[in-house]
């Protein structure tokens, strides 16, 4: 059975008040921390893509049912729909892919109600016993349907909530190791904040402010079996800014950064023996933890504890922040190209690549294009082109009637 992690095992290291030294070099070895249904953090659309994975603080568009559902209260159009698709793993498997389609429906000047549907397929896979023989095909997938609501506080803040159900099928039922197994669903919320501005001026050049907060993903844990340990969704914080630079009635320019972390434990340092077996408690039965914190908590406790439970200290704790920083260039809000780069600390997944892409802005829809560049070996999206469609309702309304 095929299962699409975000992280690796754990690889456990020493650290003791005694011995320093040890803990500095225990900071350069892997703790990736690892959840279920890493596809729920994903950038679905190639817009963002191409600016390094950032978007909390972007401009407001059909896709901001993902980044900060509380941007949809500010989008200037009535209505939006957008439809990506991005390739998976396609140097190694070619049909592995995730779809998303999003939309928005403005509620007055002041309110907006928004939804979205991401598909993510892990292609056809043939399960076999314990002796290699084969016992059926299947086509895992999973899904993720959000609704969402976002209102404005005045002239510059609004704040928006989402819904979202979670259903992922990894295994179509059968039997894994002796254990039966089941498609896994909960339930998730996403809440954040968005502050933009328009009039303001840096360096004596007009420029407009954008500021966001999302959390997301936050909900109950998921299990594919009755009696296995449940795993925490991939409860997200993300922080960000755009400030864009108004040239002239015709050109712009964006900079974009966002600070994202994974709301979910580290995994601590257990204890071993002499020959490198855990040490069991015998009073919980349960691994003794050397450095760090028992992950094993409920979800509330487990997002308070992310913020301080990492076996490295404080050090390890700034590593789990991932950076995504990107430009925006607009020509006559008509032609924009986008340059960014992503930053994931090598002890927590050493995800680094640089991204690009284009895109074209008409009267009734745009098309957006990205392509990554990994400067890694295990980038699933190195060397593919993502697709980005959007449809601009209001403007193929006034076009009918213009017609007409």
């Amino acid at each position: 059975m095929k299962k699409i992690f975000i992280g690796i095992t754990i690889i456990a290291c020493a650290t003791t008040v005694r011995a320093q030294e040890e803990l500095e070099q225990s900071a350069l070895q892997l703790n990736t921390i690892t959840t279920a249904v890493p596809f729920l953090l994903i950038a679905p659309d190639s817009r963002s893509g191409a600016l390094g994975d950032a978007g909390v603080a972007t401009s407001p568009d059909a896709n901001s049912m993902h980044w900060n559902v509380a941007k949809l209260a500010f989008v200037d159009k009535e209505m939006g729909l957008s439809v990506s698709y991005s390739p998976w793993l396609r140097a190694l498997v070619p049909d592995i892919n995730l779809s998303y389609v999003s939309g928005y429906k403005k509620l007055g000047d002041n309110s907006a109600v928004g939804a979205s549907l991401r598909y993510f397929s892990l292609g056809d896979i043939k399960f076999t016993n314990d002796q290699g023989d084969p016992i059926g095909d299947f086509n895992p997938s999973e899904f993720a349907l959000d609704l969402g609501y976002s209102q404005k506080f005045g002239d510059h803040f609004s704040g928006g909530l989402a819904a979202r159900y979670i259903y992922s099928n990894l295994t179509g039922g059968i039997d894994v190791s002796g254990s039966n197994t089941k498609a896994g669903t909960s339930f998730a919320v996403d809440f954040g904040g968005f502050y933009t501005n328009d009039d303001v001026e840096v360096f004596g050049q007009e420029a407009m402010f954008n500021a966001g907060i999302n959390f997301s993903n936050i909900g109950a844990k998921i299990s594919y079996t009755n009696d296995a340990i449940k795993d925490f969704l991939p409860m997200n914080l993300r922080i960000g800014q755009s400030l864009t630079f108004i040239m002239d009635d015709y050109n712009s320019i964006g900079i974009i950064t966002d600070f994202n972390k994974l709301l979910v434990p580290t995994p601590p340092v257990y204890a071993t023996d002499e020959t490198g077996q855990p040490i069991i408690d015998e009073v919980t039965g349960e691994p003794e933890i050397e450095s760090g914190k028992n992950p094993d908590v409920p979800i509330v406790t487990g997002i308070l504890q992310s913020f301080g439970d990492a076996p490295g200290g404080f050090s390890e704790e700034l590593r789990e922040i991932n950076i995504s920083a990107g430009m925006e260039y607009w020509y006559n809000k008509q032609f924009a190209a986008r340059l960014g780069y992503f930053h994931e600390s090598g002890t927590k997944g050493n995800r680094k690549y640089i991204t690009a892409g284009a895109g074209l802005k008409l009267s009734v829809f745009s098309l957006d294009v990205s392509y990554l560049f990994s400067m890694t070996q295990n980038n699933p999206l190195a060397n593919t082109v993502r697709f980005s469609l959007m449809f601009n309702f209001e403007d193929f309304k006034k076009q009918n009637e213009t017609t007409e």
